[in-house]
């Protein structure tokens, strides 16, 4: 049983057809639009932010699997804060501001695919994603 690994970013809910897709998922001959329904079923939660997805393939029955990982720190930080873009200088152009119990409640979300072995160290990453937005 030979099973293919394929890692991808998509649109929360609203995945679609793209020639990097298609380069990655054509070559397995699989149906793409059941893996887009899969996908945007799975993701739907995370509308509006870009998901890690991997799609595992067994190339003899051709039966996949969906799992969806959590949004980038930078995602997570826009969506928690309500801001589109992050600033062109952030050393001199504050865009917004974030609290603690945010900055907590991301770290607790993305702890666990983190390096970190801490909150505290999960908490100070975030902080310095925050600070280079």
């Amino acid at each position: 049983m030979t099973k293919e690994i394929i890692d991808l970013m998509v649109d929360g809910g609203k995945a679609k057809t793209n020639p990097a897709m298609a380069q990655k998922l054509g070559p397995l001959k699989i149906n793409m639009i059941d893996v887009l329904n899969k996908i945007n079923e799975k993701t739907k939660v995370f509308d509006g932010m870009k998901v890690p997805v991997k799609v595992t393939v067994d190339t003899k029955s051709k039966e996949f699997d969906v799992l969806v990982g959590t949004p980038p720190v930078t995602q997570l930080i826009f969506n928690e804060i309500t801001l589109k873009k992050g600033s062109p200088t952030p050393d001199k152009l504050k865009v917004s501001n974030i609290t603690i119990e945010q900055v907590i409640k991301i770290a607790q979300m993305k702890q666990e695919a983190m390096c970190a072995t801490s909150l505290k160290a999960a908490v100070k990453s975030v902080i310095g994603s925050a600070n280079s937005l």
